[in-house]
């Protein structure tokens, strides 16, 4: 690989969408509309690869010509939705959320449960930058525009807005590191990797 083609990929924009994988139209239509815009935009959109939120987002990124990310629950490719370009499996079950997060410039939330919201706390402590989508309701509207002790999640109304925010704070993040400024210093440690019996529940769950 070339320099040129290394540099190309390093400026690019990854940003995070998590939500549930069982979603209402309206959730579904707007993860659409900000995997689009996320790929109009020139990013690269990462999901946890799996159906609901995450497949409508990866389609509506497809559709729009970019690139896609499903960083999966389970150790095989076949559970990632059609419109997946880069499958990761990871054996780790819901523990993946960390990779997930990690993984992107800025995270977009969009409805979601429980296991979003363990995917929202670990985005915080892990000093990425946070955008709630609230229209779409779920763990989104709940925590749009929120304080959670010293984080802040930010708030969106429409996609548009959302993913605008994400990459204007992605960029802001990225500049602030190149300068030798850190995380947070509260960064956890990764999970550790769970059974496979575990994993494969991580799986069903998801």
């Amino acid at each position: 690989m070339g320099r040129s083609t290394r540099s190309r990929s390093s400026s690019r924009i990854y940003i995070t969408v998590v939500g549930g994988s069982r979603a209402d139209e309206r959730a579904l239509r707007l993860a659409e509309e900000v995997g689009r815009l996320v790929a109009q935009r020139g990013g690269v959109l990462v999901t946890g690869g799996m159906g609901g939120v995450m497949e409508a987002a990866c389609r509506g990124a497809k559709g729009a010509g970019g690139l896609t990310v499903g960083i999966l629950p389970g150790e095989t490719r076949d559970e990632a939705n059609p419109y997946v370009d880069v499958a990761l499996p990871t054996g780790m079950g819901n523990a993946r959320n960390a990779l997930t997060v990690l993984a992107g410039d800025a995270v977009i939330v969009i409805g979601g449960e429980a296991g979003t919201l363990s995917e929202v706390g670990l985005a915080l402590a892990y000093g990425k930058p946070v955008v709630a989508l609230r229209p779409s309701g779920g763990v989104a509207e709940l925590l749009a525009g929120r304080r959670i002790g010293s984080y802040a999640v930010g708030g969106a109304d429409t996609p548009e807005e959302a993913v605008s925010k994400a990459f204007e704070l992605a960029a802001r993040a990225r500049e602030t590191l190149s300068q030798g400024g850190g995380g947070s210093p509260r960064v956890p440690p990764l999970p550790r990797r769970p059974t496979r019996e575990e994993a494969e529940e991580g799986a069903r769950e998801a």
